[in-house]
Parts: structure tokens; C-alpha cells; sequence
């Protein structure tokens, strides 16, 4: 079994970005990170994303809003952010407050500043394999952990473990593309399907984005696999300090002796998606300079 280092992954990527970044003629990319309310994971998230941000040289502003925004004054920042041309990339932090539209918030983003990828044109781009498109940050960050693993996707079976906008959907249609870690098969499984074990011991490539931490056992995965946990689940653990640890959506000690390659929970898809979202805020800031 081989460990699938994502923090030595990301660390490539983010040192590539930096020497890239000292090259590009001021202003610098920019990126605006919006966090609602207070939840404190989000805060973790986005403080980490503005660290690796300023270790690669790349501007982060952060749009802290109370939690009881209404939809309309959100709408009114992110209008005002696709406006301003100091501005390449806008990111909103997830999950937000359950009053908040996550799909009219999402679309309000300028898909030129769309930097996440998740507004439905961005998604289009997907669909089209239009090279022009931002890829959504974890389901991109994926891609990157298996082609720097050596792990070709051409003609294998990929199976997907959940169907959300952020990872499931637009991990399938990485997968189906006809070039780079594309022409594979697909499957998307999710909560109606029938029989899911049987269906997870074909994948030659399992993808375990269902949000139930270690729901994803050692009788469901075909030896000789390569899985990739994309869960990260707080559970308690009284001996720690904290009073819990994070784990997957794998049962990482049952699972991992049984495949080729597996990613660890933390320090496995994480750190990709950082790597991922700066990746985009350069690549938007290029192609501001440009149009």
C-alpha cells in the first residue's frame, strides 16, 4: 500500500505557483474570500486558504458578514466585487447559512471571477471541455493527486461516492473528458443506490465523497484499488485535547491494507483543494490581463 502525500503534492504545486506569481508584471493576483457567520471550521478553512495565499504572493481580502445577511445585501458585495477590476477571483465560503440560496449565490459570481467553479456556467465549460473554465478545487485537486501518483484514468472504472455540486458531479465529468486524466468510466453512486457494495468492488478507482465518516468499509473496495477519502468528519475523542479528531469517509485502518494507493485524513485531498483554488486565481488573473 502506498500513502498518497497530498501535503507533498500541494507543496509542489504551491512552489510552482510562487515562481510563476514573481513573474507576472503588479498588480499581483488577487482573490476576495467571503465567510457568513461564524462557523468555526469555515474560519479554519478560510485562514488557512489566505496563509498559502501570502506564501505564494497572491493578494487575499477577506469579506467577513454576519450570519443574518439578508440575500439581497449579499448579492450587493458580490456585485460589487465582480466590478472591481483589483478584484480576479471570488470565492464563497461553504457551507453557508441555510436562509442563503447556495445555487442564486453561486451564480452571482462573475464566471471570469468564478475561482471555486461552481456556477452553472463554469459547470457548462465542464461539460463542453472548454479549457477556458475554472474546475471546481477539490474534484481538480483530485485529478492532480492521482497524476502525480502515476495513476492513468484511461479506461478504468471511476467510482464516485456522492453527487454533490462541490465534489461528486464535476468529479464525473473530469473523468469523462477524451484527454489528459479523462476516458474513463463513470459511475456516481449516492444514498438510492441499490446495493452499493457491490457496485464499489468494481471501481478500479473509488471516490469516497459521501460525508459519513468510515462509511466506506473493507468489504466494499476491490483489491488492488486506488481510493481517494474526500470526507473530513469530526468525531469525538476523549483523548484528545480538543474532544475529537477528524477521520474520513473511509475506514482508513480496514480499508488501506487491502488497496494500492490510498489518501489519509487529514494531509490526503485537503491541502489539494488550497493548491487548487490558488491555481484558479492565478489563471484568472492571466486571462484579465488579456481581455
Amino acid at each position: 500500500m502506498e500513502l498518497i502525500d497530498g501535503n507533498a503534492i500541494a507543496k509542489q504545486i504551491v512552489d510552482e505557483l510562487t515562481v510563476e506569481v514573481e513573474q507576472i508584471a503588479p498588480p499581483a493576483p488577487c482573490v476576495t474570500l467571503i465567510r457568513v457567520g461564524e462557523n468555526p471550521a469555515s474560519a479554519t478553512y478560510v485562514n488557512k486558504k489566505q496563509k498559502v495565499a501570502a506564501q505564494i504572493g497572491i493578494e487575499s481580502r477577506l469579506l467577513l458578514l454576519h450570519e443574518s445577511i439578508e440575500q439581497g445585501e449579499l448579492l450587493e458585495h458580490i456585485d460589487a466585487l465582480n466590478a472591481d477590476p483589483a478584484v480576479h477571483g471570488i470565492l464563497i465560503q461553504a457551507p453557508l447559512p441555510e436562509h442563503l440560496s447556495d445555487l442564486v449565490v453561486f451564480n452571482r459570481v462573475h464566471p471570469d471571477k468564478d475561482v471555486d467553479g461552481f456556477s452553472s456556467a463554469n459547470l457548462g465549460r465542464l461539460c463542453q471541455d472548454d479549457p477556458a473554465g475554472f474546475v471546481a478545487c477539490t474534484p481538480g485537486g483530485i485529478v492532480e493527486l492521482l497524476k502525480h501518483s502515476g495513476v492513468a484514468t484511461d479506461g478504468r472504472h471511476v467510482v464516485v461516492v456522492g453527487r454533490s455540486l462541490i465534489v461528486g458531479k464535476p468529479c464525473a465529468l473530469l473523468f469523462l473528458r477524451k484527454s489528459g486524466m479523462g476516458n474513463a468510466t463513470v459511475t456516481i453512486c449516492h444514498s438510492r443506490t441499490t446495493d452499493l457494495p457491490a457496485i464499489t468492488r468494481q471501481a478500479d478507482i473509488l471516490i469516497a465523497a459521501a460525508g459519513r465518516p468510515r462509511f466506506i468499509t473493507a468489504d466494499m473496495v476491490k483489491t488492488g484499488s486506488v481510493v481517494i477519502d474526500v470526507g473530513i468528519n469530526r468525531v469525538t475523542d476523549d483523548t484528545r485535547k480538543s474532544g475529537y479528531r477528524l477521520v474520513g469517509d473511509v475506514d482508513f485502518e480496514a480499508v488501506a491494507p487491502l488497496v494500492d494507493k490510498i489518501t489519509p485524513v487529514p494531509g490526503g485531498v485537503g491541502p489539494m483543494t488550497v493548491a487548487m483554488l490558488m491555481r484558479n486565481t492565478v489563471k484568472a488573473r492571466l486571462a484579465a490581463a488579456i481581455a
